[in-house]
């Protein structure tokens, strides 16, 4: 018999508070409102997706447009429109994948490294307005601990993609 996915024991409070959490952060960053001031911001006309695009692009080496597809949960024929409209701008090129010279990677250009720099800058400029009366440690104690909860997350994500044993 497969295990199951979710623990079966109901979730603590603490751990229910952090979920609606995220979900209202979610939810303000997904805004279209919050995407349209922040390329404004950024000086950078890129739709939501295209922005996604992006990221993912500079956060990584070169990838096949379906290996981008598939790190954002999208159809590939999405990633391609988009990657049409940011080869247009000059913000990523096609280069030859030296895995397979029949397919292509997708990279960022030097005006692609600037745009995505500006939008990170917007970002970062607008959380620091928002965070203005947290106090040094605790921006760092948050920090810490964000980072250790999308550690494990991305780990759980990853075991969870693996088959399940079998238990006896």
């Amino acid at each position: 018999m497969p295990t199951t996915p979710f623990p079966t024991a109901p979730a603590s409070g603490e751990v229910i508070e952090i979920e609606r959490a995220l979900s209202r952060i979610t939810y303000l960053i997904s805004r279209a409102r919050q995407h349209d001031r922040l390329v404004a911001v950024a000086g950078v006309p890129l739709d939501r997706a295209a922005t996604g695009v992006l990221r993912q692009i500079a956060d990584g080496e070169p990838r096949r447009p379906g290996e981008l597809a598939a790190r954002l949960g999208v159809e590939a024929s999405h990633v391609t429109r988009t990657v049409q409209q940011l080869q247009r701008v000059g913000y990523v090129s096609r280069v030859p994948d030296p895995d397979d010279r029949r397919a292509q990677r997708i990279e960022l250009t030097e005006e692609g490294g600037r745009a995505i720099a500006r939008i990170r800058d917007a970002g970062a400029r607008g959380m620091q307005q928002a965070l203005a009366d947290w106090t040094p440690e605790e921006l760092r104690q948050f920090a810490t601990l964000f980072h250790r909860m999308v550690d494990d997350f991305l780990e759980y994500a990853e075991d969870d993609a693996e088959p399940q044993p079998d238990t006896v």
